[in-house]
């Protein structure tokens, strides 16, 4: 299946303006060649050490066969249910290809201690710990998140009377302290490309090893990768990196800075999440950046249709989609998994050159890290609720938000403070797998407010679209939603465990949010979740 993008309308003239001056650059044969100067000079440095994903598909190829090998000798022991422990990155395009493959994978990207248990556990349909076998995918070694699952999966094999490095694949940057802590241990490891960004990484091991595991046929997808290739690098108005690019990029002061991510048809599911971080943590920084919104075909903001918002539809067949339903102003693309991983990897550091922005660098994903873990260190007593109402606890960034004393005012003060050209963020810390309809949230708040949307899962987004929250326009307001929760599970070797950890993360991002950044921030905690869902819907209606 080849790969097509089809622009029309205002976007269409866009792209024909931009078109000249990118072919005339030679940016898509100098990002090919591995050209670092391509960008600002200070991001130089940085460029020169993460281009190593145009020469992914070549250098992955050795790991199919190692892989399979792998894959075959676990299923002989009767180990057939994977678990990937990653966040970013290293989870959200294995999450796609396993997902639009129909190949079970587990994806365990949370420290809620409920979904932690629950990836332990398994269940009836994919099996239990005694058929599992955990990928702790790490680029740097040393992620909270995935360290924490890896000691806690550790302390559950041994239990059962399973050696971990029987159970433990271990996938990392060479010289990372994963890799030194892992190989001593006895696992399994695969090093990948240290010259790739996590974001750019869905064709190398952190991408192939635990989806080959789980069963999917990772040769293919590199064959559908490699079969893009060519076009994408051949300085041409038809390369489709370019025309992708200048859509989402391009158009100087009337440039549309939210990008609504629609699937109406694709046979891929899930790649919005996936595009969802490579644009954002790429992008928003500087004060600038381009913010992806995940919608459904009937989402609020399609029929709005916000003037700084341009639609982007995965559809089956760009070119007979846009003959029979007319979708005029928007991006009309479709194409093989493969190929829309090389399009939009190409496209996004195209648009970092065309924003004048440095698309391999997170200058403020740290930020809210350290500020966990000073929380983590002092264990200071929980701040006080503006008010309680219903069983929902409520605290507010500035004390103005709590004025009106209900859940539904709060909200709606919240919403108030969206600027013209804003957008709100949605922050679940929560179980998903229990409270998994709380993602409906957005579609109310965004027919509320009349703008653009996101929704992210605690701490899933932080590795997502936190960078834009914190680095891009300062135009965001934020509505965190905590849970208490009884179930709770210690971190083996850590002085805390898995709720206090969660629990850290958001007061962490609250605070760079509202302190650091000056930016709203209402944080609902509910004490008996399930049921106070439905009073949260109807306060946002």
């Amino acid at each position: 299946m080849s790969f097509a993008v089809k622009v029309t309308g205002h976007v269409g003239s866009v792209v024909e303006t931009e078109l000249p001056g990118l072919t005339g650059s030679l940016i898509a044969s100098g990002i090919t060649a591995g050209d670092a100067s391509l960008w600002d000079p200070a991001a130089e440095d940085e460029a020169s050490r993460r281009l190593g994903w145009v020469r992914a598909v070549s250098v992955s190829r050795p790991l199919v066969p190692e892989i399979t090998a792998l894959r075959d000798e676990l299923v002989a022991q009767g180990v057939t249910r994977v678990v990937l422990a990653g966040m970013g990155g290293s989870s959200l395009a294995p999450e796609v290809i396993a997902q639009t493959a129909g190949v079970p994978l587990v994806i365990l990207d949370s420290t809620a201690p409920g979904q932690v248990l629950a990836a332990i556990d398994g269940d009836a349909e994919t099996g239990g710990l005694a058929q599992t076998v955990l990928v702790v995918s790490s680029k740097s070694g040393s992620t909270i998140e995935t360290d924490s699952a890896k000691r806690a999966f550790e302390a559950a094999f041994r239990d059962l009377g399973i050696d971990p490095a029987d159970r433990i694949v271990v996938v990392t940057d060479p010289g990372s302290p994963l890799e030194a802590s892992a190989r001593a241990d006895g696992y399994r490891v695969f090093t990948a490309d240290p010259d790739v960004g996590g974001r750019y990484s869905a064709l190398t091991a952190f991408g192939l090893v635990p989806t080959g595991l789980a069963g999917v046929d990772i040769d293919e997808l590199l064959d559908e990768a490699d079969a893009t290739l060519l076009e994408v690098a051949i300085d041409s108005p038809e390369n489709p990196a370019l025309v992708l690019a200048a859509a989402i990029a391009g158009g100087g002061a009337r440039r549309r800075d939210k990008l609504g991510l629609v699937t109406d048809g694709t046979h891929i599911v899930g790649l919005p999440d996936w595009i969802e971080q490579l644009v954002a943590e790429s992008t928003g920084k500087d004060g600038s950046g381009i913010l992806p919104v995940v919608l459904l075909p009937v989402s609020p903001e399609l029929e709005a249709k916000p003037d700084d918002l341009q639609v982007v539809r995965f559809v089956d067949d760009a070119h007979a989609f846009h003959l029979f339903e007319r979708h005029t102003d928007e991006v009309l693309v479709s194409g093989s998994l493969g190929a829309q991983f090389v399009v939009w990897e190409y496209a996004t550091a195209i648009a970092g050159r065309l924003l004048g922005i440095d698309p391999f660098n997170q200058p403020d994903v740290e930020s809210a890290k350290e500020a966990a873990r000073g929380l983590l260190d002092a264990q200071p007593a929980p701040t006080a609720p503006a008010f309680v109402a219903d069983g929902v606890e409520v605290r507010v960034s500035d004390p103005s938000l709590a004025a009106g004393g209900t859940v539904a005012s709060v909200l709606a003060a919240l919403l108030a403070r969206v600027p013209a050209d804003g957008y709100v963020g949605i922050q679940a810390y929560v179980n998903r797998l229990e409270l998994s309809q709380l993602a409906g949230l957005r579609e109310l708040v965004a027919a509320d407010s009349g703008r653009p949307t996101t929704f992210g899962w605690g701490p899933r987004f932080l590795h997502s679209t936190g960078q834009y929250h914190k680095g891009g326009p300062a135009t965001g307001v934020f509505l965190q939603i905590l849970e208490r929760t009884d179930v709770d599970l210690e971190i083996p070797g850590r002085p805390f465990t898995f709720g206090q950890l969660i629990q850290a993360q958001a007061a962490g991002d609250a605070s760079v949010l509202a302190d650091g950044h000056g930016r709203p921030v209402v944080t609902l905690t509910l004490t008996d979740p399930q049921a106070e869902v439905l009073s949260l819907f109807e306060a946002a209606q």
